[in-house]
């Protein structure tokens, strides 16, 4: 006996609908998608960037005198890299994050002070804790990768 795709597909659903790939089942979510997707990395790259236009430390380090321009840059980057959208590398090419910062005197006091911005803003998105154990282990790393100067 031979069975064709057909014999398994319940009865009230067509091949069309088998031959979809439906979200939550064989397609797993990015973590992008899992955390809420555009709005959330706007949300914590906006309220990053907040403390960052009061930072005596890191506000300096942005030539714009709107860090509008910086705000979607970073916020543009997190969305792809956490899977989202490409717009990113679209418009600027591959990321190369040291050498896009290696102008700039990142010593461990910039260090510090990203990240206590991130803090308060990563807490602020009320992520589950496997969540923003995820995102705070990366944006640590990513920290630390950026310093280039003793201090």
């Amino acid at each position: 006996m031979v069975l064709s795709l057909e014999s398994y597909v319940h009865p009230s659903e067509t091949m069309d609908d088998v031959n979809e790939i439906r979200r939550g089942t064989l397609q797993e979510q990015t973590f992008y998608e899992q955390v809420g997707g555009e709005e959330t990395f706007r949300r914590l790259v906006h309220r990053f960037y907040q403390g960052v236009a009061e930072d005596p430390i890191l506000r300096p380090m942005y030539p714009e005198e709107d860090l509008g321009p910086a705000e979607e840059r970073f916020a543009l980057f997190l969305m792809q890299y956490w899977g989202g959208p490409t717009t990113y590398s679209d418009n600027r090419g591959h990321p190369r994050l040291r050498m896009r910062h290696a102008p700039f005197a990142v010593d461990r006091a910039a260090h510090d002070a990203w990240l206590k911005h991130m803090r308060v803003a990563v807490d602020e998105l009320g992520l589950s804790e496997e969540h923003e154990q995820t995102l705070w282990k990366y944006l640590t790393y990513a920290a630390a990768s950026m310093v280039n100067t003793a201090g």
